[in-house]
């Protein structure tokens, strides 16, 4: 799957919680309050990261470590949206720059960023 489709994908769905949110509450979350979600699934995520590396005891932690992941990332799309960031054009200019950057410290180890 191509990352528009990802992206196109994770918006119809964001649709329909924006239809069951206008139902139940009258209105859309926020871009506030999607990021809420986004942070408690990163925690989720912590946990689920700390019982894989044995620190923690959750029943079926590999499964549980797909749907938090994927969680996450359908965040992120649906924030960057409501944002009107391109997601696909920022992330490929962030991974140039971490790219540059990484490729200077191995020039010289020593240097700090």
């Amino acid at each position: 799957m191509e990352f528009k489709q990802v992206e196109q994908r994770a918006l119809q769905v964001r649709n329909k919680y924006r239809q069951l949110e206008t139902a139940r509450i009258g209105r859309e979350w926020t871009v506030s309050e999607l990021t809420e979600g986004f942070v408690g699934d990163v925690g989720s995520l912590m946990k689920l990261v700390m019982a894989k590396e044995g620190i923690r005891v959750i029943d079926d932690v590999d499964e549980k470590l797909k749907e938090e992941i994927c969680d996450c990332l359908w965040a992120t799309i649906c924030i960057a949206n409501k944002l009107n960031i391109d997601l696909e054009s920022e992330f490929a200019k962030k991974m140039d720059v971490l790219d540059g950057r990484i490729e200077s410290s191995l020039k010289d180890p020593t240097k700090v960023d």
